[in-house]
């Protein structure tokens, strides 16, 4: 069962999820399951949930607790035993910080938490999305694309993508409606924001990634997590900041009172 929380009206998202009697407000002409009563016993998506009100957050959170909930109108406690999945854009450990997410509903839900890095992050990723988007679109675009050439395969590569694995949909079919033939074309190259120049320098991005990451790591005493720490300062998510870490080879600072390897004892 599958919710997306941001497309919802907030006077609706109640109803959805827990549903309503009849009569319990105007327009409510018959009972209605909710979706979290209708997923007893399985698994309902929380898609942009880093988007829910306040006020659900607390009764979401119940839920999670206690396994019970109430429709709109109605005294009756009903119980449900669901899987919850939720996904955000949201940095929800800034959230927090900024009262805009309840901390209790965060700890409920970081269970097993998940990061995936940005596409830009992960080119690598980029082949089999390519091919997948095309399977999945072919039928209804009217398109056999049987060939992608290098060229092109290196254009989808080497590109920013801001708009992640969403834009790199839209780009795709704008480019198959375009290639009639079975082989792929970009209608329109793909254009970057330019960036700020580092011929200079003679450093690459990821080399000044690293070492803004390891200045900061170091005023930060090596602490990831927490208000104030590395990855607060630097804007990302924790998990974010540990994968561009091992990523980069990002070497991490040596922590008070540790001994260093080069003065550790003889065995």
């Amino acid at each position: 069962m599958r919710v997306n929380c941001a497309s919802l009206p907030p006077g609706l998202i109640e109803s959805e999820l827990f549903g309503h009697e009849r009569g319990a407000f105007t327009g409510a002409v018959a009972m209605r399951q909710g979706r979290f009563e209708v997923a007893d016993g399985g698994t309902i998506f929380l898609d942009e949930i880093g988007d829910l009100a306040l006020d659900l957050q607390a009764k979401l959170l119940r839920v999670l607790q206690e396994r019970e909930f109430e429709r709109i109108g109605s005294a009756k406690v009903r119980q449900v035993n669901v899987r919850v999945i939720a996904a955000t854009h949201v940095d929800l450990e800034r959230a927090v910080a900024d009262g805009r997410f309840r901390a209790d509903l965060y700890y409920r839900l970081n269970v097993f938490p998940i990061t995936l890095p940005p596409l830009r992050e992960r080119p690598e990723d980029i082949p089999a999305l390519v091919w997948d988007v095309i399977r999945r679109r072919r039928r209804s675009l009217g398109r056999q694309i049987i060939t992608v050439p290098d060229s092109v395969m290196a254009a989808l590569q080497q590109y920013h993508w801001p708009g992640n694995v969403r834009e790199l949909e839209n780009v795709l079919e704008r480019a198959m409606i375009g290639s009639p033939d079975g082989v792929l074309k970009l209608d329109d190259p793909l254009h970057e924001v330019p960036a700020a120049p580092v011929e200079d320098s003679g450093e690459t991005l990821d080399a000044l990634q690293r070492q803004h990451i390891e200045k900061v790591l170091r005023e930060c005493g090596g602490r990831i997590n927490g208000a104030g720490n590395a990855a607060v300062r630097l804007g990302i998510h924790p998990n974010t900041l540990r994968f561009r870490i091992k990523k980069l080879g990002v070497v991490l600072p040596q922590r008070p009172g540790a001994t260093p390897p080069s003065a550790a004892r003889p065995g």
